[in-house]
């Protein structure tokens, strides 16, 4: 259960350490363009613009993540409102359509864990967030997804973001 957990920490408390939420029962936006930075990964932002917080740009390194290395995830968005102790994220690891990680985080009790740069009380602004772990390489060779819904202190909703990343061998191209 480990790598999953390393996994849904690897994309799950970058993410969240920025305080962001998900409004699991709105419906997704931006469905047909998610942005893809390698074949590796892609990310969706499934948030609407009254979210609590605005995602800009996810990046990894390596990219594509690598079992067994280190993964650093970077995150750029906007507080569009304080963001205090209370706020919290619910993040789902999935393998195809079996669930394999479902856990609830303390956005300000991860981000003063991970000794991220942002600590609560987050202000209004544009931040970055980066967040490293290391990967084991017991990491199955499998599709993942992983889902991030948070809410304010206030149940608000702040961000909805879908992840996927590929560790599935690459087959050799066909010539014929």
């Amino acid at each position: 259960m480990r790598p999953f957990f390393l996994l849904a920490v690897a994309f799950g408390i970058a993410v969240p350490s920025m305080a962001l939420s998900v409004p699991d029962q709105q419906p997704i936006q931006n469905v047909d363009s998610p942005v893809h930075t390698n074949d590796g990964w892609s990310y969706v932002d499934c948030g609407l613009p009254s979210d609590a917080v605005e995602i800009k740009s996810i990046s990894v390194s390596p990219d594509p993540p690598q079992p067994g290395q280190d993964l650093t995830v970077t995150v750029e968005g906007t507080a569009k409102q304080e963001i205090v102790a209370g706020a919290y994220a619910d993040v789902v690891v999935k393998l195809g359509v079996v669930k394999i990680l479902t856990k609830r985080f303390d956005v300000c009790e991860e981000a003063r864990g991970a000794n991220a740069s942002i600590q609560c009380p987050v202000q209004q602004g544009t931040y970055t967030v980066s967040q490293t772990v290391a990967l084991p390489k017991e990491i199955p060779k499998a599709k993942f997804v992983v889902a991030v819904t948070g809410y304010t202190a206030d149940e608000e909703d702040m961000l909805c973001l879908q992840i996927k990343v590929d560790f599935m061998k690459r087959p050799f191209p066909r010539f014929w």
